[in-house]
């Protein structure tokens, strides 16, 4: 099979397109020709030798991705041959076929294409975990998402309005915003141009907001611990911006905030009944409309390292995509 290869830890330009043997099927696996895969800020840390899991070389980028059934391992009842399916995967999917355990597939809707299938399982399994059981977020509340125009921070948008909340989306340009705005975002505030801080306690009338959904780190996630209401909950997603941010724990302690890490990719070992009853929701949510996964920029495998920097530069909105057809 056809795949993007990493030889040794690199930045994205030391990728290369070759052949590998297709991996072999396991007891409970299921085999996929893979259409599409969705590019993440973690496969870039994956290259880098900078991610929770260090795979062997060679090995594909990729986390997960969208396509059609070949074969299926034994003791697998939920899918079969010919079954678009999309996949979480521990990396991999920059390939033309990979082999996931069924916990790991989902069946993609009929109205859902490839593209937007590769884009749909951790951007929105994130959030959604992340908003409703993490973060405990309630109708009527104001959420400040940062990133908002990002992979995961759109999908925050989005079920954070589902959820009933007040959104305060931050981003980094008019461009950026409109489309957060186009997702549902109550307020907007540009990084670039205004203090988050100031802005987010003018919008909430001095308060300050009740919950904050951070995949940026650094000094934009200590610009929203002072953008808090007391009691507020701050999420910690990741650290698109690249610094990991030290918390002030007296902050924590004099108004009562919690700050809470998270990693939902964990889930899949620690909470797997959560993953599965968190898909079901928001595969409902999609075939009621609700859900509109956002594309910016699809390449083909040949352009791996392009679709990686267009993500690292934050030049991208929604998703990136990387077409395996």
């Amino acid at each position: 099979m056809r795949a993007v290869i990493c030889r040794d830890w690199c930045e994205p330009e030391g990728l290369e397109v070759a052949d590998l043997p297709s991996p072999p099927l396991i007891d409970g696996g299921v085999r996929i020709r893979v259409r599409a895969a969705g590019v993440n800020f973690a496969d870039t840390l994956l290259l880098a030798g900078k991610y929770q899991v260090k795979p062997p070389f060679p090995f594909s980028p990729g986390l997960e991705i969208a396509g059609e059934v070949l074969e299926c391992g034994s003791g697998v009842t939920r899918v079969k041959p010919g079954d678009r399916i999309m996949a979480i995967l521990d990396y991999g999917g920059y390939a033309e076929e990979v082999v996931a355990p069924e916990t790991d597939v989902f069946a993609i809707p009929d109205a859902m294409d490839f593209a937007a299938a590769a884009a749909f399982p951790i951007a929105y399994g994130t959030s959604h975990i992340g908003l409703k059981d993490k973060l405990g977020l309630t109708r009527g509340e104001t959420l400040l998402v940062t990133g908002a125009a990002g992979g995961v921070g759109l999908t925050a948008v989005e079920i954070g309005k589902k959820l009933g909340a007040v959104v305060i989306a931050t981003a980094g340009g008019a461009d950026k915003l409109a489309v957060a705005r186009e997702f549902g975002a109550d307020h907007l505030i540009d990084y670039r141009e205004e203090d988050i801080r100031e802005r987010a306690k003018e919008l909430t009338d001095g308060r300050g907001v009740d919950a904050v959904y951070d995949a940026v780190g650094g000094s934009t996630f200590e610009a929203a611990l002072r953008a808090v209401a007391p009691l507020a909950r701050m999420l910690i997603v990741g650290f698109a911006a690249g610094d990991v941010q030290q918390i002030p724990a007296n902050i924590l302690l004099v108004k009562n905030v919690t700050a809470i890490g998270y990693y939902w990719g964990a889930h899949r070992t620690l909470a797997p009944d959560l993953i599965a009853s968190s898909f079901d929701e928001l595969l409902a949510w999609y075939a009621d409309g609700d859900l509109k996964p956002h594309v910016s920029m699809t390449f083909p495998m040949t352009e791996a390292a392009v679709a990686l920097n267009a993500l690292k530069s934050r030049k991208s909105t929604g998703k990136v995509v990387i077409d395996i057809t």
